[in-house]
Order: C-alpha cells, then structure tokens, then sequence
C-alpha cells in the first residue's frame, strides 16, 4: 500500500494479461487514475486493440505512438556506431528499447500531472533495473511503482482468476500461444521461459518466429549494397530510406536467408544467468557491414580504442545506464570517431552468413593501394625502414634473454 496518495500513475500498457491486471491492481490498490501508454516500436503487432481494452476498463487518458523512426535514429544507430555487442554475442535488442521507453513514461507524467509511474517488469529480470534508472536519471523525484515486486500473483494462473474475478476484458483462456516469454521490436524478437530454462534443451524449430531456418533458406546468395554517412546506413542499392525503413528492409532480407539467430546463457544485472534466444537480422547484418566500413575509413588507433571502450558501452546498455553521463560521454567519443565512415559495403548473404564482398570511400578511405601493393611501389615505402623499426621493439625481448 502506498505510504502517501497518489492521484494519476502512468502505466506502460501492452493490454496482454500481464499490463491488464496490472492496471487493474493499480487502481484497487492505490485508489488512483490510471493513464496508460502503449509505445509502438516495430514489434508488428496492432495496437488499437490495447486502446479498446483501456477504454473497456475506464481509462480516459489513452496515449499510442509510433516510435519507430525514433527508436532506429535516436538509440539503436547511436548503439551500432559503438559496434556493441555484450559478452561477445547479444546485440542488445530488448535492452536498447527500454530508456526511450522510460522518456516517454516520465514526459507523459510530466504533462499529464501524474505523480508515478508504473510498469510491468519482474523482479527478477533486468528491465525493472533499466526502466527505473533511466526514469530517475530523467525525473529524479518520480514515483516508480512496480507491481511484481508488492503483490502476492505469482503465476500465469493466479493473474487469470484475478482477471476472472475482477471481469477484466482480456483472452485470458487461450491456450493456443506461445509457451515462451517473448520482447519484440525494430531490431530483434527474443524468446525466454519453457524448454529453454534448460540449458541443455535445443530450441524447438517452431520457437523462431522471424527468420527462415539456414537449412531451407533460398540456394541462391542475395547481394546488395548499403551506403553509409558518419556511421549510420542511409541508403540500400543506392535507394535512400528512413532509418526504420533501412532496419525493417534489412530484417526483410536477413530473415529470408536465415541470418541472425542467437542462443545464449547471459549473466543478468541483476545476478543470474539467463537463457534466452534472439532473432536480430537486420542487426546481424549491419554490425558486420559497419565494422567492415570502419576498416577501410577508421585511422587504427581509433579502430583499437573503439574495441576497447565496446564492452563498457555494452554493458552500460544492459545494464540500464543510457542516460548516465559516462554513456554520453563515451557517445560523444564515438560519433566523432564516426565523421569519416563514409562510403558503401557490398554484403552477401546465404544460408545464415553474413559476408562482406568489398568496400569502398570515395572520399575517406585510407587504404592506399601504391603502399599496400606487393608490385612495384615506385618508391612509396621503403621497406629497408622495417629492420630498425624491427630491432627497436625486439629490444625489450632481446635484453630480457641477455640475462639469463
């Protein structure tokens, strides 16, 4: 129960069964008026009928947006300009979501005079965590409330007699839905829960949602281009598009070819480790094309230093941390590391590979072939310049031998 009244909550409202007992449980609990918001970020499902729900169960304040374009510009090509990718595999598609998601919940408090926020999130998982500091770093008196964490509904079936008992309009007996708890965006779709709470457990070939299995993906490879400009992709075969077209056109394709599929165990913010398979294509796909641009456009000490800064930016995108100012400050950084990667990336896909078949800059690129080149370099490089530059760091390991 809450220690002092409060009057209007926000709650980040899907309108499944989770997010309906919820706002339910809210207004019982907390004698409040209940604003929802339902954010679209690319998770292609029809949001109206969350609208309809909210409505059937009296909430006037009804707030849907489409985030899509926002999402793509604003968080996930920041995040690719980093290359980030936590603990070697994950390419952070639920957790790259969660801060604009937090924006959102806290503006609409803000200007519809709430005094807290709510969200349906456990507390087991790392979303409370990603949620809540990205709300606080943005409102820093905000009233987050999270219902996992205060009430006594522990299961699936517990939630269905309490949706039973309180009439709330939800398909709460289907029995026909997937077995696995699943996130879906822009970028990837992940699944968690059932069978793959063993380790062991290989997924089940229907669990895939997205993308075509390798096995009977087309024979044929599918090659295009993708242009970028100071880091972001902002053309495919030289056809200009939005950043939520490039995104969506690439999983379009990826999934086709089967590219993208992950199966990890991760170690959670929160303590635990975690199973959980993702569905990332057009991420798959743009990684690698970035990084294969970087290599032509990026000076190699830049190169090096991005490497090593990655996992702290990646673990500081999981772990919630978008809005601190070591994330910014490590953007900052990286954007302007970003100024020359311009040009495009010939990439070929088949049978879930990824390949990359050249790249080219016509303005920034720093491969110089009258250096590189194993034919006559009409003097451009003097390769006699190599024995003392040889000598001079071999000096170290040569005086260490002279000891013994």
């Amino acid at each position: 129960m809450p220690s002092q009244k409060i009057r209007k909550i926000v709650l980040a409202y899907s309108g499944g069964l989770d997010t309906s007992v919820i706002l339910k449980w809210l207004e019982e609990n907390y004698k409040s008026e209940i604003v929802t918001f339902t954010a679209d970020i690319g998770q292609g499902e029809e949001l109206e009928p969350a609208r309809e729900k909210a409505k059937k169960m009296g909430v006037k304040e009804i707030f849907i947006e489409n985030l899509t374009e926002e999402f793509t510009r604003e968080y996930v090509f920041p995040m690719f300009r980093a290359n980030a990718i936590y603990e070697g595999e994950y390419l952070l598609g639920t957790s790259i979501a969660r801060p604009l998601i937090a924006k959102r919940l806290v503006e609409i408090a803000q200007a519809s005079g709430a005094d807290a926020i709510a969200h349906g999130a456990t507390g087991k998982g790392n979303d409370q965590v990603r949620f809540e500091i990205g709300a606080y770093a943005l409102a820093p008196n905000i009233k987050v409330i999270a219902p996992w964490r205060e009430w006594d509904l522990t299961s699936r079936e517990t939630l269905i007699d309490y949706a039973k008992a309180h009439s709330i309009p939800i398909d709460f007996e289907q029995k026909s839905g997937s077995p696995y708890s699943m996130d879906a965006n822009l970028l990837h779709i992940s699944y968690e829960g059932g069978v793959l709470e063993d380790p062991w457990a290989s997924p089940e070939p229907s669990m895939w949602r997205w993308t075509q299995d390798p096995i009977d993906a087309p024979d044929k490879p599918h090659t295009f281009e993708i242009h970028f400009e100071k880091g972001d992709p902002v053309a495919i075969d030289d056809q200009p598009m939005s950043p939520a077209s490039i995104l969506g056109k690439l999983n379009q394709i990826g999934s086709e070819h089967g590219v993208g599929r992950l199966d990890i165990v991760e170690n959670r913010y929160v303590g635990m480790k975690s199973r959980g398979c993702y569905e990332t294509p057009g991420g798959t796909i743009l990684i690698k094309a970035h990084r294969a641009m970087e290599s032509l456009t990026l000076d190699k000490e830049i190169a090096y230093l991005k490497d090593e800064l990655m996992p702290k930016y990646a673990r500081l995108v999981y772990n919630g941390y978008w809005w601190s100012p070591e994330r910014l400050v490590l953007q900052n950084l990286i954007d302007q590391s970003q100024e020359t990667v311009n040009g495009k990336v010939r990439v070929t896909l088949y049978k879930g590979n990824v390949g990359i078949q050249g790249r080219f800059s016509e303005t920034d690129s720093l491969f110089k072939k009258s250096v590189a080149t194993f034919e006559d370099d009409a003097g451009s490089y003097n390769q006699k310049d190599a024995e003392g530059f040889i000598k001079l760091n071999a000096l170290r390991l040569r005086l260490k031998s002279l000891d013994k």
